[in-house]
């Protein structure tokens, strides 16, 4: 269903617009746009959910704000932090870029974006539906490949790191009482990062080591380097779901 409304919409995209960034921005924003109205009437057909958005961990509340920032800051600085680690090892080198201030600025907005559209969606609707028919172990995992192989079309050697972040993400929607806020937080504050070290090409590898320990064809993710940096994000969020988990219990 989302594919017939949305193919239209690609099509008359490429033929209106000649920028073909500008098209993958329109047809994403559609997408995830036709995205959220399928959802909503497919939980309020299907399972008579009135609010869908909030039983998927989207809640309007102080305490999930709080959590989205707190998410933010960790996946912005864990990303920093790896590149500045590689810095200090001679793997990469540090340029200044004139348009820092407006990487910054369209880094989060792009980070927020992503983080939103794409937690709704693998962390909310889709863990949702494999909860219904799965054990909570076996739909994490699931969850996780699937979102892992729908990112890495062009590279297989970002899919460890990819499924160990797909899983993180939802440990640290265990680790919330099953709010979004820490999953979007975190999804952004990476790909903000990244947006900003990325775009505004603030590194150049020097090539003091082998690609893959750095990232194939400058992919963090591609690489040894990212792949500890995801697992230490995962370690840290599987420990705060596992308290989570014993409060429960002892409540």
């Amino acid at each position: 269903m989302l594919l017939g409304l949305w193919l239209p919409v690609v099509g008359l995209a490429e033929w209106l617009i000649q920028d073909t960034n500008t098209t993958s921005i329109v047809t994403l924003v559609a997408l995830y746009g036709e995205f959220i109205l399928l959802v909503r009437w497919w939980a309020t057909s299907l399972y008579q959910q009135p609010t869908p958005f909030r039983s998927y961990g989207l809640v309007n509340t102080r305490r999930n704000g709080l959590n989205l920032l707190w998410g933010l800051g960790l996946g912005l600085s864990s990303l920093m932090l790896m590149f500045w680690v590689q810095g200090v090892l001679g793997w990469v080198e540090w340029q200044f870029s004139p348009l820092l201030a407006r990487m910054i600025l369209e880094g989060s907005l792009t980070g927020l974006g992503f983080g939103f559209a794409e937690e709704l969606l693998f962390r909310g609707w889709l863990l949702d539906e494999l909860q219904r028919d799965y054990s909570s172990g076996k739909a994490r995992w699931i969850n996780a490949i699937v979102f892992a192989a729908l990112h890495a079309p062009r590279s297989i050697a970002q899919l460890p790191a990819l499924v160990i972040l797909g899983v993180a993400l939802i440990w640290a929607k265990e680790a919330t009482q099953g709010r979004l806020g820490l999953s979007i937080g975190l999804h952004g504050g990476l790909v903000w990062g990244y947006y900003i070290v990325n775009v505004g090409q603030l590194i150049r590898y020097a090539d003091q080591v082998p690609q893959w320990v750095t990232g194939l064809e400058g992919n963090p993710l591609a690489g040894v380097a990212g792949l500890l940096a995801v697992g230490t994000i995962a370690l840290g969020m599987k420990r705060a779901a596992i308290r989570q988990t014993d409060l429960k219990k002892q409540i």
